[in-house]
């Protein structure tokens, strides 16, 4: 499933980088239509609750990607009592310094204007903008959750990495991306949620994974860019942002996932976003 590169990390040492088979990668797209057209006839099943009590969310696209990528995603989160907000920059041109600013610029907005912390939704490279994101404005973000995304120095190197090395081409880089890319390596200072797939096809799914306080892994099954429309992705995703600071926040589990959707009474926040769990990891 997995061919195997040697790269040198920044340390020198020369590590062996797993990077998805090229039959893994052509499966990406069948098998996103398959999720696509999966999570059209379950959507129409789902019942209409009011898990998010609307507290705003802010959901930021991969390299190369727009909100209409991520318009599934939002609507899903919509119907489940969340204020859902796309990032309005575009596509994702990479660190530019149109991006670093416009995205700042629209998480302060939407804090101003819900008078609340907002969680952040990443999908790939996407996610690794939510984590500095979360960084520059700690105050401001809620809780943080990564959709595939590759935020390990060891995971810089996948199946999109000759589109990314064309956006800093023709769009160029922040003068300050280095000290971002370093940044948001650090560990987070919010609750920090990774939903990633063992088959996904454009990246090695370790190098989404995270440790530490106040952190959770979600291993599900999907392609990558699945990961916006499978609903697999979506039941974890809801589930996690509604309960992320409710008297029934647990650590997920998808028996606890299908009942807390589908059974219990929503339950009131009672306790900040920065206290709420011990590591803990789903596989």
């Amino acid at each position: 499933m997995y061919e195997i590169t040697e790269v040198t990390g920044e340390d020198g040492v020369r590590r062996q980088n797993p990077m998805p088979s090229p039959w893994l990668m052509a499966a990406e797209f069948p098998r996103w239509a398959g999720e696509v057209g999966l999570n059209r006839a379950m959507s129409s099943l789902l019942p209409r609750r009011n898990l998010g009590r609307g507290r705003p969310v802010l959901v930021v696209p991969g390299i190369g990607a727009n909100d209409g990528m991520t318009k599934r995603l939002r609507d899903h989160l919509r119907t489940s009592g969340f204020h859902v907000h796309g990032w309005r920059l575009g596509r994702n041109k990479g660190l530019t310094d149109d991006i670093l600013n416009g995205l700042s610029h629209r998480l302060l907005d939407l804090h101003e204007r819900h008078e609340q912390p907002v969680s952040l939704v990443g999908w790939s490279f996407g996610g690794l903008l939510c984590r500095w994101l979360a960084h520059e404005h700690t105050d401001k973000v809620r809780h943080v959750v990564c959709l595939g995304a590759p935020w390990r120095p060891e995971g810089e190197r996948t199946r999109v990495t000759g589109l990314f090395k064309n956006f800093v081409k023709v769009f160029g880089v922040s003068e300050g991306a280095l000290d971002t890319l370093e940044r948001l390596r650090q560990p987070l200072p919010v609750p920090t949620t990774a939903i990633f797939s063992r088959s996904d096809g454009l990246l090695h799914w370790s190098s989404c994974t995270v440790d530490g306080p106040d952190t959770e892994n979600i291993a599900v099954h999907s392609s990558h860019v699945g990961l916006v429309s499978s609903p697999l992705v979506l039941a974890a995703l809801t589930d996690r942002l509604a309960h992320i600071d409710s008297a029934s926040h647990a650590p997920f589990s998808w028996r606890g996932c299908v009942r807390r959707i589908f059974v219990e009474t929503p339950a009131p926040s009672t306790a900040p976003a920065q206290q709420l769990w011990d590591t803990a990891s789903v596989v």
